[in-house]
C-alpha cells in the first residue's frame, strides 16, 4: 500500500497496519513523546494499537520540543 508519513510518499508489503506498528516500523525514537495525526486527526495515544492506516491515508508524527525563554 502507499500512504505519506510526514509528506513523503511511502510503499509498505501490507494492506494496513495499526498507527503503533508503523511507529515502530518508522523506527520512531521516544514514540511517548510523539502525536499522531491521521488524515489531519489526532490519534489518541490509548488508540494507536487498534487504529488502523490504509492505502493513500497520510500520517503526521508531530514531535513537541519543549522551550523556553533565554
Amino acid at each position: 500500500m502507499k500512504i505519506k508519513v510526514n509528506g513523503k510518499e511511502q510503499i509498505l508489503d501490507k494492506d494496513s497496519i495499526s498507527v503503533k506498528e508503523l511507529l515502530n516500523v518508522s523506527k520512531v525514537e521516544k514514540p511517548d513523546m510523539v502525536s499522531v495525526q491521521l488524515n489531519g486527526e489526532f490519534v489518541k495515544k490509548e488508540d494507536y494499537s487498534n487504529t488502523s492506516v490504509k492505502e493513500s491515508d497520510e500520517v503526521d508524527f508531530l514531535y513537541f520540543m519543549g522551550g523556553g525563554n533565554n
